[in-house]
């Protein structure tokens, strides 16, 4: 379980490559739009939920992530840019 502000994931997200939500979703064989559920999205017609819980609080809350799979992922993506 990892906690990290709402604002924070979004930035992680926003700074992923073109195609990278793409690339996750094909490496964990799940939906793109479950991926984007997991960084604060709400595509539920298509995508899943994905043990994301937020609580009110400043810099957009703070937000309870049961698996980090996904978000340690996207780190990694990140990290190969750097």
């Amino acid at each position: 379980m990892l906690y990290i502000t709402f604002n924070e994931l979004r930035r992680i997200k926003d700074a992923l490559p073109g195609g990278s939500i793409k690339v996750i979703a094909d490496r964990l064989s799940i939906s793109e739009d479950t991926v984007r559920n997991y960084f604060g999205g709400s595509h539920y017609k298509s995508g899943t939920s994905v043990g994301f819980h937020v609580e009110q609080g400043p810099d957009g809350g703070i937000v309870t992530l049961d698996d980090t799979t996904i978000l340690d992922m996207a780190r990694g993506i990140l990290e190969k840019r750097a």
